[in-house]
């Protein structure tokens, strides 16, 4: 799969990695992509680093969302013609002491943050997943054959569902499906899945 990497931070730095290893053509995308030749030549396989408009403009399969969440607004509506009908992973969290009054309206709102984000890229297929993780465990404890890390994840519909629980299974972490968007209240920061690093059974046992 071609998947485009909006923010190339922590989170989505370490998955542009694995996804790369695993086989993908990943696209790193930046405000200064010639900031990320580094990662680039970390991740080798197909990945190359490039700007937004080329990540978007590339019409990549899948698209993961791991820029700060009071980014949303803008990339929405900067790249509405190009996202229609691909799927997009959002990674990203609300926190209002770093994203301001729009997140802490969507965390005061009746909609949770990927409910939001999914009415925001609404001509997309979205799903949400890697918000949860912390990112040392992402970097550190993928491609395991015993003792998985689960990771929960949801979705719009059965198209975004079947792409996100493969490109976790792809990185050797175990795909936990917790159900559609509005299902997605437990995995926001502060509540029972975040931070949570743990297997199936005992993640399971939380939900």
């Amino acid at each position: 799969m071609k998947i485009g990497v909006i923010g190339s931070g922590n989170i989505g730095g370490n998955l542009g990695k694995h996804w790369a290893k695993a086989g993908h053509e990943v696209l790193f995308s930046s405000r200064h992509p010639n900031e990320l030749n580094d990662l680039v030549r970390d991740a080798g396989g197909q990945s190359k680093a490039v700007s937004l408009d080329e990540a978007f403009e590339a019409k990549a399969d899948v698209y993961l969302l791991a820029t700060p969440y009071m980014a949303i607004d803008r990339l929405s509506e900067l790249y509405a013609g190009e996202y229609g009908n691909k799927v997009i992973i959002d990674a990203t969290n609300p926190y209002p002491e770093r994203d301001g009054e729009m997140a802490k309206e969507v965390k005061e709102s009746n909609r949770n943050a990927s409910e939001y984000t999914a009415m925001k890229f609404n001509t997309a297929k979205t799903a949400k997943a890697f918000n949860t993780i912390k990112a040392e465990h992402l970097k550190d404890r993928a491609w395991r054959d015993q003792d998985k890390l689960a990771i929960p994840y949801a979705a719009q519909d059965q198209d975004s569902k079947d792409i996100t629980q493969k490109l976790i299974e792809d990185i050797g972490f175990d795909a936990v499906y917790v159900g559609d968007l509005t299902k997605t209240s437990i995995m926001d920061p502060d509540q029972k899945l975040y931070g949570k690093s743990v297997n199936r059974k005992e993640l399971e046992s939380l939900m």
